[in-house]
């Protein structure tokens, strides 16, 4: 199956789905302008993917921010995953989140709660920024 790649935006995360080794990695921030311009063709991708998945599926979603529209697409996506789940296929979360960011480890938690899959919680600490003076 053809890779899926959108570039990052100031507005919308990078998308990069590899049908071939299973992978899916969401980064960024998911505040698109046009919710379902941006999010319909990546649900259509995965459901394209559902079709012939991989053994093992791995979606790494690493958001720094995201509003309520893209949090329903998401969750979409989240509930697609039970799907295979329910087939056999070995299926997990890799959800990311600063240490600062309690909030969004908090919305992982959600997910997971509403979902068969499991999820990895991967915390990371954002590097120190030294200012030129």
């Amino acid at each position: 199956m053809k890779e899926f790649i959108l570039e990052a935006t100031t507005h919308t995360p990078f998308i990069h789905f590899d049908g071939a080794e299973g992978l899916m990695e969401i980064s960024g921030r998911a505040i698109p302008d046009q919710p379902d311009d941006f999010w319909l063709p990546v649900l259509n991708w995965f459901e394209s993917y559902l079709m012939n998945p991989c053994e093992r599926t791995i979606v790494k979603i690493n958001l720094e921010y995201f509003n309520i529209t893209s949090s329903k697409r998401i969750l979409f996506l989240m509930y697609k995953l039970n799907e295979l789940a329910d087939i056999g296929k070995d299926v997990y979360v890799e959800w990311f989140y600063r240490t600062t960011d309690e909030d969004m480890y908090e919305v992982g938690q959600d997910y997971a709660y509403m979902v068969k899959v499991p999820f990895v919680f991967k915390e990371f600490q954002e590097p120190d920024i030294v200012l030129a003076v």
